[in-house]
């Protein structure tokens, strides 16, 4: 009877042995179908992803080769702005040189007749001595207007240096 008894207790510890492993084996089914799911998710999410990416690559090389084309359309703009600019500061370096010399021109005279008026006493002057003074302002106002027209004609230069510069840009 002792042997059946424990026979008895063996299948009984046995059942339930079974019964836990089978509901263990239950519960860890379901872990794993929960897995699956959740790891097909995660799949379809990073194909979605891996698709817009791409699409974000495609249109960021598009973006940088219209960027890159445009470059190219703005470097002979580029080049002509420095072009102009030396050009400009040519053209200064002509102007001061020019105005310097004007400036000179108009200084000495003044200067000169300076120094006549000193060194002349102060006599009345004879009809003949005022036909020479006024001959001679009428020469100084000559040369004055001659230099107003030199300053046309460097600006009439100036302007067929800036179109040479611009075609030879071309």
């Amino acid at each position: 009877m002792l042997t059946q008894i424990s026979v008895a207790v063996i299948a009984v510890a046995f059942a339930v042995l079974v019964f836990f492993l089978i509901k263990t084996l239950k519960a860890a089914t379901s872990s794993l179908d929960k897995v699956t799911q959740t790891l097909q998710e995660v799949q379809k999410t990073i194909d979605e992803l891996s698709y817009e990416v791409k699409q974000t690559i495609r249109n960021t090389n598009d973006i940088t080769v219209d960027v890159q084309h445009k470059m190219k359309q703005i470097d002979p703009v580029m080049d002509t702005v420095k072009n102009l600019g030396e050009a400009l500061s040519e053209v200064t370096f002509a102007v001061k040189q020019v105005s310097s010399g004007v400036v000179n021109r108009f200084k000495q005279p003044k200067v000169e007749n300076k120094k006549n008026e000193l060194s002349q006493p102060s006599l009345p002057m004879t009809a003949q001595e005022r036909t020479f003074q006024s001959y001679d302002a009428v020469y100084h106002e000559s040369k004055a207007s001659n230099s107003g027209k030199w300053l046309n004609y460097v600006d009439v230069a100036v302007g067929l240096w800036s179109k040479f510069r611009r075609q030879k840009a071309r």
